[in-house]
C-alpha cells in the first residue's frame, strides 16, 4: 500500500470518528477480543513519564450497568432540561436519545488514573493529560472495527458512589464513561466544523494563522 493510501484511510479515520449516540446497536453483542484489540491499541498512547498510570474497568454486568446508568440518567435528564430553551434540537435529541437507552449500552468502558487530581492548572494538565490521548485511541480503535462511542461524563457528578457500585479504590479517579456498541451504519460524515482558519491564531491571540 502506497503512501497516500494510508493518509487517505487515517484521514477519513480521524475526521469521521463521531461522539455516536443515536447509532448505537444495543443488541449486538461486543465481543471481549475486539474490545481487548482497542485497548492494546489504546496504551501504546503517549504518557507522561512513561508512568502509563491508566487503568480501565469494562462493565457487561447488566445489573451494574443499571445502577451506573441510573445515576448517569439523574445528571443527563436534568442538564438537558436546563439546556432546552437554548441547545440546537438535533443535539438534544441525540443527548435525550443515549439518556433514555443507557443502561442497554452491551458495554461501558471506563477510563480511571491512580490517584487523585492534583492542585493547580499545570498538574491538572499533566493529570488528565495522562490519559486522554490513550482515551480518543481507543475510540478510533473502536471506529476502525465498526463500533461506536462517546466520552461522556455525567456520571462523574456521582462518582464516589459510582465507585461503591464497581469496587473502584478511593484512590482512583474515574474520568468519563464511555458506551460501546457496534455502530448501526457502515460509516460516518465529517461533522460541520467551524473552518479552521477561524480557530487558529499566529504568534499572539487573534492574529490570523493565513
Amino acid at each position: 500500500m502506497r503512501l497516500t493510501d494510508h493518509l487517505d484511510v487515517t484521514d477519513h479515520l480521524l475526521a469521521t470518528t463521531p461522539a455516536v449516540r443515536r447509532k448505537l446497536d444495543l443488541d449486538r453483542p461486543v465481543p471481549d477480543d475486539v474490545l481487548l484489540e482497542c485497548l492494546r491499541l489504546a496504551v501504546q498512547a503517549p504518557t507522561p513519564g512513561a508512568a502509563q498510570a491508566w487503568r480501565w474497568l469494562v462493565v457487561r454486568d447488566q445489573e451494574r450497568r443499571a445502577a451506573i446508568g441510573a445515576l448517569f440518567r439523574r445528571v443527563g435528564e436534568a442538564y438537558l432540561e436546563a439546556r432546552a430553551a437554548t441547545a440546537a434540537p438535533r443535539a438534544l435529541a441525540s443527548g435525550r436519545h443515549l439518556v433514555d437507552v443507557i443502561d442497554r449500552v452491551p458495554v461501558f468502558v471506563i477510563p480511571c488514573l491512580l490517584g487523585r487530581p492534583p492542585e493547580g492548572n499545570a498538574a491538572q494538565s499533566v493529570f488528565y493529560g495522562g490519559i486522554f490521548p490513550a482515551v480518543w485511541s481507543f475510540q478510533l480503535a473502536l471506529r476502525a472495527r465498526g463500533l461506536g462511542s462517546t466520552l461522556t461524563s455525567y456520571h462523574l457528578e456521582h462518582e464516589r458512589e459510582a465507585a461503591q457500585i464497581l469496587g473502584i479504590p478511593e484512590d482512583v479517579t474515574q474520568v468519563g464513561l464511555l458506551p460501546v456498541a457496534y455502530a448501526t451504519v457502515a460509516d460516518f460524515r465529517p461533522p460541520p466544523r467551524q473552518p479552521v482558519e477561524e480557530l487558529s491564531y499566529l504568534d499572539e491571540w487573534g492574529a490570523p494563522l493565513s
